[in-house]
């Protein structure tokens, strides 16, 4: 993905992938859907496998993790409050980059918001199960296909209001149960003593399985963070970018702080750490395991709630995303129109479509499917979130130090933390190549990338032999 003078500056048919969206997410839209992209199926299942890694040192690693995922939501709102656009990392690659790797970005992307949507569908099925256990997984993630597809088609505004909502119910139902959790701790609960901070430290300690075990549950933190960079999305269709943006981006490390760590601290100081089976979400299992029912059964409509919501912004920025690559050229014509509602119609029905493969997966492989969508999102994660950090650091190369100089809303610690933070994702990559479970996406990855970079080539191609201008 090598720059040349001319990919500077993309052609004008890409200058601006917002045209014809309408700007129509307000301030609390914008809040809640940041806040509400970082509360979905990573913390609220995925948890479960994290703790058995790395035991009440879970909060280390979810600390570790988010100070590297707000550095890399730094360096996306630099850009994206520079120039607000739906077609967010994407076109800036395309921009700052190169053409090929605006290419890559972007398909990569959608790549692993596609998964991130079938991991969604696929444990929305374990949520339902308990309380309906014979109703098959495949049918759940189904019916949740059909009904937030009809949302998105909707429009953007409807779009906002159902991911407000739902992110309201998430936050509301984690600082519930933080404070339920503190009561216990201090108190007991239905004539239980005071369950204290001991098990924080009497079963194992606190780092039971080593500071290895907290560098290897990285997997699963780092996927549970996929979602927030949606924020830069959202900038194409905001009503005031410039101030909502900054404001979503900079709140990231109090979400992590509170909603990440806390919660987990309450688990595992609540509830004994090695008792988490991961059959059902941590959150439900706590409640259960002290016999407070009546939270489990709330909880469990939260966690369905999360999986909706985390789905609804999948189908989101998909549909927003197919459409920025056809504006640039890199994807059929036809995903570019939008609707007199400023949905792109053709975006949203695509990536819902080929989301259907969760429904398969769900059917086929349903002991095993999390783990393997998991995983394969999470390298794309990975991808994506490197790609952000080089993209910036051309972004500042291209404007020079002057126009850096007067950016509003400008990344802290550049370019040092852009290595740090590559180094660190890189670190991930390691931890999933030495767990067998996570190896399969490892290779998976480098694939994908080749056959992205095999594409684009195609495309090349194609456009030389028609006479079209081309670009590296």
């Amino acid at each position: 993905m090598t720059d040349s003078p001319k990919a500077a500056v993309p052609p004008a048919a890409a200058q601006e992938t917002s045209e014809g969206l309408h700007r129509d997410l307000k301030n609390r839209h914008i809040q809640m859907i940041a806040l509400g992209g970082a509360i979905g199926t990573g913390l609220f299942y995925g948890s479960a496998e994290s703790i058995g890694m790395a035991g009440p040192a879970v909060v280390f690693t979810y600390l570790l993790g988010g100070a590297a995922i707000f550095f890399v939501m730094r360096a996306l709102g630099e850009m994206a409050v520079d120039h607000p656009t739906s077609g967010a990392f994407s076109y800036f690659a395309y921009k700052n980059w190169s053409q090929r790797a605006g290419f890559v970005s972007g398909w990569n992307y959608w790549f692993n918001y596609i998964l991130v949507s079938m991991v969604e569908l696929v444990v929305v099925g374990a949520y339902v199960q308990y309380w309906l256990p014979d109703m098959p997984s495949w049918l759940t993630a189904l019916i949740f296909l059909v009904v937030i597809t009809a949302v998105n088609l909707i429009g953007v505004g409807a779009f906002g209001e159902f991911e407000f909502w739902f992110a309201i119910i998430k936050v509301v139902a984690v600082l519930a149960m933080i404070v339920v959790g503190i009561v216990i701790i201090i108190a007991g609960y239905n004539g239980q003593p005071a369950s204290g901070l001991s098990n924080l430290w009497s079963h194992g300690g606190f780092f039971p399985n080593g500071l290895g075990g907290a560098v290897a549950a990285l997997v699963v933190v780092m996927f549970s963070f996929g979602g927030v960079e949606l924020v830069g999305i959202t900038a194409g269709e905001a009503d005031n970018p410039k101030k909502t943006i900054p404001r979503a981006i900079n709140q990231i490390v109090y979400r992590i702080l509170i909603f990440y760590v806390g919660a987990l601290l309450i688990i595992t100081a609540v509830y004994q750490w090695d008792k988490i089976d991961g059959q059902m979400s941590p959150f439900v299992e706590m409640f259960d395991g002290v016999g407070f029912t009546a939270a489990a059964h709330v909880l469990n409509v939260v966690v369905i709630t999360a999986a909706m919501s985390v789905y609804n912004s999948g189908l989101y920025s998909n549909g927003r995303m197919l459409r920025s690559l056809a504006a640039q050229g890199n994807a059929p014509s036809y995903l570019k129109k939008v609707n007199k509602r400023g949905v792109p119609v053709a975006g949203v029905l695509t990536s819902s479509a080929i989301t259907l493969v969760a429904v398969a997966v769900s059917f086929f492989l349903s002991g095993q499917a999390f783990g393997y969508l998991m995983s394969i999102a999470t390298a794309a994660g990975v991808i994506n979130w490197t790609m952000i950090m080089i993209t910036q650091w051309r972004f500042r190369k291209r404007i020079g130090e002057t126009a850096a100089a007067k950016l509003e809303f400008k990344m802290p610690g550049f370019p040092w933390i852009n290595v740090v933070v590559v180094l660190f994702l890189a670190l991930v990559v390691v931890m999933m190549a030495a767990n067998a479970n996570y190896l399969p996406a490892v290779i998976i990855g480098p694939l994908w990338i080749a056959i992205l970079l095999v594409a684009y080539q195609v495309k090349r191609t194609r456009q030389k032999r028609a006479g079209q201008p081309t670009d590296v």
